[in-house]
């Protein structure tokens, strides 16, 4: 989106919010208006402090804490020579079933994965319950953190019934992909959300700070008979990966 563009659909927003408020934070809503309007893409860069001051009128401070505001809420991200862009944030829809994969390349991004694990192993007295098995039979579980062009965004344990993934090498870059061609990829899944505090083993992998705000997801994937095909545990960086709701009455 050219600078000019950018200058007019902002100024466009502004004219139309509520003078009650403080300018700053009218600049801060009517930015964010176009970058989730998705007219505006991740690494996509914004006019500078004095551009865009000078051409709507506004002084550099007020532009300057209205930019501050949209990185503290991950919307910009600064980079080397003051240069401001969109973030690279990933939005998930929850009223879908779709793997990371496709959550990511429907952005526009590059899905990727460093392998920390890939295993047979005994249960867990968790995945026991998640998944409806005994603690006699065997699983896949799989350690992985999950990368959007290359920069990591969470950390994903995935565990699978041995009767529905029986090695580890039939598991490449997508597990739903390896699930497809055994015939076992899931229809639907219940998922749970909670936060967390990241520890020092989250903040490594995901190259945060200690005590980071973490999204943590728990999802029972089910094949249409009925049975648990996955139980998956993920660590997202809250800072760069949002849950969006459709709501209806």
């Amino acid at each position: 989106m050219a600078t000019s563009d950018i200058i007019k659909r902002v100024r466009a927003e502004l004219a139309g919010s509520a003078t009650d408020i403080p300018l700053y934070k009218r600049l801060k809503t009517a930015i964010e208006a176009v970058i989730l309007s998705n007219e505006l893409h991740a690494g996509e860069r914004l006019p500078g402090e004095r551009a865009l001051a000078e051409s709507l009128g506004l002084s550099r401070v007020t532009v300057r804490k209205s930019f501050a505001l949209l990185e503290e809420d991950g919307l910009l991200a600064r980079r080397h020579g003051a240069r401001t862009e969109v973030a690279s944030k990933v939005e998930k829809t929850l009223s879908n079933l779709t793997s990371f994969s496709e959550d990511i390349r429907s952005r526009g991004m590059e899905p990727g994965c460093i392998w920390l694990s890939k295993q047979m192993s005994r249960p867990s007295p968790t995945e026991m319950m998640a998944l409806g098995i005994g603690s006699n039979e065997s699983i896949l579980r799989m350690q992985r953190i999950r990368t959007a062009d290359g920069k990591p965004i969470a950390v994903e344990i995935a565990s699978v019934p041995q009767r529905f993934l029986p090695a580890p090498e039939l598991v490449g870059h997508s597990l739903y992909d390896a699930l497809e061609k055994r015939g076992y990829l899931p229809q639907r899944a219940i998922q749970r959300m909670r936060t967390r505090s990241a520890s020092q083993e989250d903040s490594d992998r995901l190259s945060c700070p200690p005590l980071t705000p973490l999204l943590v997801t728990e999802r029972r994937c089910f094949l249409p008979q009925g049975d648990v095909v996955e139980y998956c545990e993920t660590r997202y960086r809250g800072d760069v990966y949002d849950f969006v709701f459709e709501l209806r009455r």
